[in-house]
């Protein structure tokens, strides 16, 4: 029923706009609120605490059925006429903040549509559930296992506040002004109105669905790119320090964290190998398009944001394929970003030395800690785990696809895009998914949904020993 209210808007949308597509909005509002309604109604009365369990399972389920209702206007609309396997991805990519699209000629589609796309984007960077935790405080207690569950990182247990409803508020209260202030911010830069807002949902998601097949490139802006790059990369960076500089007024909040000096430094790594090879590659031509150009495209693979200010698949293939890998790596946990993670691949690093130093010094004893705080060994198995199922589940997907789409190098970006939750991939998808057989299609949906629950809320239901009591 809460997901009904989320065709409210674009029906607004669809009325000012009068596109000629009400209908489509009233008749998914009506089924999804039937349906929820149906649901809902036999157990009105029956409360009891979430364990941990549920909190897996609920917000498993959550993202599925969000994704299957999500895609209903997009079935249901005449133009363009899509199949449910097209309108589902499309739901998905919009949910996840992926930002992969089977859409094609953006330019011309109405407005009503262009806005539900990004809208879907704004709902799935934090995500609902976290909503639900604040708004819904019948589900009590039982709220941190839903907290736990949807917050990305290794770390879940540190909250904002000492209730957990505050810290889901906080949290949307945080999202919810950035987004504000990055479409006054597009406005100001020279962005019309309706385009301000949208991309402004899609931004601070680091989601990179736009209203234009050519994305900001559209603009040739470089004050619009500007605004881009400042709000992707707040988008990526954790909430838990938005919110503790804002508490305290101190910047330095932001340097003094490990995670963020990582991410500013690959960010940095990225622009400056991306503009060398670019010079290399036109002719030693050195003009801050180029480095400006760079900038852009690292921070916006970095963040899994995918806004394109040019064609990067016509780089050269080693740039292409280093920002696919930026975006593997993703941003801060805590944010709306894909990816594994930095602070995995921080920990991941500082095991390494650590056992490094101890093939020079077999009866040292080395403490990995995050700044003055010491992690645990319990947090170091979890990440060795995940990236192993990570990269288990990454072999096992591309043979999969493999077996319906004969082009490896397509295959292989389209994967790697979708599990990262980044965006646009090389290839034949480097503008659009729409030439993919639709197994591929559901194939990259599990994948995007794996790369966005961080797969072990999925594989978790898949083990027996979840179902026993």
């Amino acid at each position: 029923m809460m997901l009904s209210l989320t065709f409210v808007p674009p029906l607004f949308v669809e009325l000012w706009y009068q596109d000629g597509y009400t209908l489509t909005f009233h008749l998914s509002f009506a089924v999804t609120f039937g349906l929820g309604f149906l649901l809902w109604f036999p157990v009105r009365n029956r409360a009891q605490p979430l364990r941990t369990h549920d909190g897996f399972l609920i917000v498993l389920l959550f993202w599925l059925t969000a994704s299957f209702v999500g895609a209903l206007p997009l079935y249901w609309n005449i133009d363009p006429d899509l199949s449910f396997t097209d309108a589902f991805f499309e739901s998905v990519s919009g949910f996840t903040t992926t930002g992969s699209t089977i859409f094609h000629h953006l330019d011309h589609l109405p407005h009503s549509i262009l806005y539900y796309r990004q809208q879907l984007q704004f709902l799935g960077g934090i995500s609902i559930v976290i909503l639900a935790v604040a708004i819904l405080p019948a589900l009590g207690i039982g709220g941190m296992q839903l907290f736990r569950t949807e917050i990305t990182g290794p770390v879940k247990d540190d909250k904002l506040t000492p209730r957990i409803t505050q810290s889901a508020k906080a949290i949307w209260l945080l999202y919810v002004g950035m987004t504000i202030t990055c479409a006054l911010c597009y406005w100001l830069a020279g962005m019309p109105c309706f385009d301000a807002i949208v991309h402004s949902f899609s931004t601070v998601s680091t989601g990179g669905f736009s209203t234009h097949d050519q994305s900001l490139g559209f603009y040739q802006s470089e004050a619009i790119e500007c605004v881009a790059i400042i709000f992707m990369i707040l988008g990526a960076i954790s909430f838990n320090l938005h919110y503790l500089m804002l508490k305290n007024q101190k910047l330095r909040i932001y340097f003094n964290d490990p995670e963020f000096r990582l991410f500013a430094k690959i960010i940095l790594s990225a622009t400056i190998l991306v503009w060398v090879f670019l010079v290399i590659a036109a002719d030693n031509n050195k003009s801050p398009d180029l480095l400006f150009d760079a900038l852009f495209q690292a921070v916006s693979l970095s963040t899994t944001t995918g806004f394109l200010s040019t064609d990067f698949s016509l780089w050269p293939l080693f740039v292409g394929l280093l920002l696919l890998f930026c975006g593997v790596i993703g941003g801060c946990a805590g944010s709306t970003t894909g990816g594994v993670k930095i602070i995995r691949v921080l920990l991941l690093q500082k095991q390494g030395t650590r056992e490094i130093k101890r093939l020079v010094h077999p009866h040292g004893q080395y403490v990995i800690k995050l700044g003055e705080k010491a992690i645990s060994s319990r947090v170091i198995e979890a990440i060795w785990g995940f990236f192993a199922i990570y990269f288990v589940i990454f072999i096992v997907l591309l043979l999969l696809l493999l077996m319906v789409e004969q082009d490896f190098f397509t295959a292989y970006s389209a994967l790697l895009v979708t599990i990262s939750n980044s965006g646009p991939g090389l290839g034949r998808v480097a503008s659009d998914f729409s030439t993919l057989s639709s197994p591929a299609k559901w194939i990259l949906s599990f994948a995007m949904l794996a790369g966005r629950l961080e797969i072990f809320t999925i594989l978790v239901l898949l083990s027996p020993t979840f179902w026993r009591r």
